[in-house]
């Protein structure tokens, strides 16, 4: 079957084309509306960035807003995943590619980052532009990208993170490699939308996007003067060890907060089993995203994920001020934090639309 565009072969009527596509799970039908835009005379760094990059976004963005479904969320990030290995494997794609002429990079996620997708399409583009490409996937302990440096001698890693709460792996990893010599590029949604988690960690640059992280790729970064240095050099901050502290005692913290709602709320003691493990999944998402926020210094990241989350439970129809009594009983068992106690004072009044520092005073 062959799968047509509109008569201007839009890139506007491909994507929504391929989203409904991915949103009914016909990854046949997904795969033939790409390739065949591609036979058709489109580019595929094209498709790559102004089609599937866009309508993964608006996975995410669906999902939040409830409209669709974890399990076609899923399915939807799993066809898009094969979109771009289809087109990679195209022979017209094959054609347009060189190896090597623009240097080595190694795109890697961070540990503990399964969200591979946006790393895999800047891995497609900078070999399109003829970067050689070491393509390490999801997930990567910092020793084996390291191990993979000295073996490969990379001239530049790409680093991505869409998790705030990797930002302390992501700062061991960048460090690491620019002990090895190799400057860092910093990508995702984890570092901030202006790269002002990339900066406080020391990458060499950082791109809001893949086709900029590939324009700098492929001219070349010029690292940072070299040292070998700890995370605590460029972060002073931690020497109080709020982070260490709250990450430590994630797992009490959690079980404070449970055992607080039940006396709180008595409604809670009748949970199910899997109520419970959902409330403190959740309560220990939280404890991550306060972490962070410690480990940066920046009391933005843990209300920012608070607004998030609020909006979320917002369009599931459950009201943001469900979050309050857990922060309350969080802010309790942290008294004598400072830093944390702020992050969790901000954080509750912006969750409460009355106060004086609420989100919608």
């Amino acid at each position: 079957m062959t799968h047509t565009l509109a008569p201007d072969h839009s890139l506007s009527s491909l994507r929504d084309a391929l989203w409904d596509a991915v949103l009914e799970g016909d990854e046949y039908t997904a795969t033939g509306l790409v390739l065949d835009a591609h036979h058709d005379g489109a580019d595929a760094e094209s498709l790559l960035l102004d089609v599937v990059a866009p309508v993964q976004g608006l996975v995410g963005v669906e999902w939040a807003a409830n409209r669709i479904t974890v399990a076609q969320e899923h399915a939807a990030t799993a066809i898009n995943d094969r979109v771009v290995g289809a087109l990679s494997r195209s022979p017209a794609t094959g054609g347009a590619r060189t190896t090597g002429a623009s240097g080595r990079v190694t795109v890697a996620c961070v540990d503990g980052e399964w969200h591979a997708l946006p790393a895999r399409i800047l891995a497609e583009v900078l070999t399109l532009r003829g970067v050689r490409v070491d393509f390490l996937g999801a997930q990567v302990p910092t020793a084996h990208l390291i191990a993979h440096l000295h073996r490969t001698g990379a001239d530049a890693v790409a680093l991505s993170a869409s998790l705030a709460t990797r930002l302390p792996v992501a700062h061991g990893a960048i460090t690491a490699c620019q002990a090895t010599g190799t400057p860092v590029l910093a990508g995702g949604a984890a570092f901030a939308a202006d790269g002002r988690y990339a900066r406080l960690l020391g990458a060499d640059a950082w791109a809001p996007d893949a086709r900029t992280a590939a324009g700098l790729l492929a001219a070349g970064i010029t690292p940072r003067t070299p040292r070998v240095h700890q995370p605590i050099d460029d972060l002073p901050h931690l020497g109080d060890q709020e982070y260490t502290l709250v990450v430590r005692s994630k797992a009490q913290l959690v079980k404070a907060v449970l055992v607080g709602l039940d006396e709180r709320f008595p409604g809670a003691r009748a949970y199910s089993e899997e109520q419970r493990e959902r409330t403190a999944e959740d309560v220990a998402h939280i404890a991550d995203f306060l972490a962070a926020a410690l480990y940066t210094d920046d009391p933005e990241l843990f209300t920012g994920f608070l607004d998030w989350t609020g909006d979320i439970l917002t369009a599931r129809g459950v009201p943001a001020l469900s979050l309050v009594p857990a922060l309350e009983v969080l802010g309790e068992e942290l008294r004598d934090f400072p830093r944390a106690t702020h992050h969790l004072r901000l954080a509750t009044a912006r969750l409460r639309p009355n106060t004086p520092h609420g989100k919608h005073a």
